[in-house]
């Protein structure tokens, strides 16, 4: 003979999973800088002192990286109505990069534009001709340490 399970005819209503940062009862303010759909792996990094500033990396399904979102934590920034004002220079850097201002979704969740647009008459910038510099002495190192070996 099979048992039964019987029923109390109370039902729980299904109620979904609030996103990260929806509640605003969190530690960090999440600031979406690229949809989540665009990637398939996610990684967080902590960028400076821990608990302070993190950013969460996505890996594309061609193995590119990029960074999906920004968390910037409660102790480095303030609301201020529907903005976002940095109390440290960490947090102003990182807010400062972005490409527009970030724009308030609601409770600890903000969405912003990548990076700013340089227009190509201004490139190279310096910070790029920079980096051009240091791999071309980097280069140049590796090939003269490839010659002493040989010789």
């Amino acid at each position: 003979m099979s048992k039964s399970r019987k029923s109390s005819g109370k039902r729980r209503a299904k109620t979904r999973r609030a996103k990260p940062g929806a509640r605003g009862r969190g530690g960090f303010f999440h600031i979406q800088v690229r949809p989540k759909s665009d990637f398939v792996f996610f990684r967080n990094q902590d960028v400076g002192t821990r608990g302070g500033l993190e950013r969460v990396a996505g890996r594309r399904a061609n193995g590119t990286w990029d960074t999906q979102k920004w968390l910037i934590g409660k102790s480095e920034a303030h609301r201020a109505g529907k903005r976002l004002e940095p109390d440290t220079a960490a947090a102003r850097k990182v807010l400062k990069q972005l490409g527009s201002v970030p724009r308030h979704l609601g409770g600890d969740r903000f969405i912003a534009k990548p990076r700013r647009n340089i227009p190509e008459g201004a490139k190279p910038t310096p910070a790029m001709r920079r980096a051009q510099l240091t791999n071309i002495k980097k280069a140049q190192a590796a090939v003269r340490k490839r010659r002493r070996k040989r010789a």
